[in-house]
């Protein structure tokens, strides 16, 4: 097992890459809670493997060079847009396809020269949400659904994340649930907030069938906005709306991580 690390303030780095842009902080994980301000740059264009890492590599060395920043014996947690299994990227959503197969968690270790712990972004933002937002205390099965681009899914069960819940993806009605259901694809639609509600009335019953969920917690962008939808939900399960926003993807790389290198119980 790996040597349980310990700094001052034992924070952690996340780090969040996405399509448009790759943002990284400093994690307080006591706290579940970013120490001083984000920093981004944008992904590069085109973003493959060795120009991503070129821009991770830029972030950690800015973050590590602030007096609250972790040394390099203290790991890297690391969320990207794609399916990760043991640290191999399995799919490629809004990244260049040359990362399908990509070891990804090798690639970013050797870049940084340090450990690093690579997971999918929806799954961090999940399990950010299950220990330091709307679903921390919650035994039993707690479902993080992001609403965006497309539907971004993470299943914990008692507090641990069960990886690769890809649930944005389940076929409804013949088509691919995401399609229907994202918020992009309510603004592609041009439909009201009541026919909205519809197809995700629509989505949310059918995962609730499959999984008997405890909660759902709301995530994405339109969260926001969730009073325009969520009360015309009729579901046997509570909904409740994300509290971390935008930093859940960074607190939940970063708790990954530590968990992962044994350096928080």
């Amino acid at each position: 097992m790996a040597k349980k690390h310990k700094t001052k303030h034992d924070a952690v780095i996340g780090i969040d890459i996405g399509g448009t842009g790759i943002k990284g902080g400093i994690v307080d994980l006591a706290k579940g809670k970013l120490i001083g301000e984000r920093f981004r740059i944008p992904t590069p264009q085109p973003a493959t493997p060795e120009a991503v890492a070129g821009v991770v590599g830029q972030i950690v060395a800015e973050l590590s060079s602030r007096p609250d920043g972790p040394g390099t014996e203290v790991p890297v947690g690391v969320t990207f847009p794609a399916i990760i299994q043991h640290g191999v990227a399995r799919s490629a959503a809004n990244v260049d396809k040359s990362w399908v197969d990509t070891d990804v968690d090798a690639l970013l270790t050797k870049a940084l020269n340090r450990e690093v712990q690579v997971m999918n972004d929806a799954d961090a933002a999940g399990l950010a949400e299950a220990r330091y937002g709307a679903g921390k205390g919650v035994q039993g099965t707690v479902l993080v659904i992001t609403l965006g681009t497309g539907i971004g899914s993470a299943l914990i069960s008692n507090g641990r994340l069960v990886p690769n819940a890809e649930l944005g993806h389940l076929e409804i009605d013949g088509y691919d649930a995401e399609t229907r259901a994202s918020a992009s694809a309510r603004e592609r639609d041009d439909i009201s907030w009541e026919e909205y509600a519809k197809r995700l009335q629509r989505y949310f019953s059918h995962v609730e069938f499959l999984f008997s969920p405890d909660l759902f917690v709301i995530g994405g962008g339109i969260s926001k906005r969730s009073e325009d939808f969520l009360p015309m939900l009729d579901l046997r399960t509570p909904l409740v709306t994300a509290s971390l926003k935008n930093n859940a993807g960074i607190v939940g790389g970063a708790l990954q991580a530590a968990l992962h290198f044994n350096y928080l119980k």
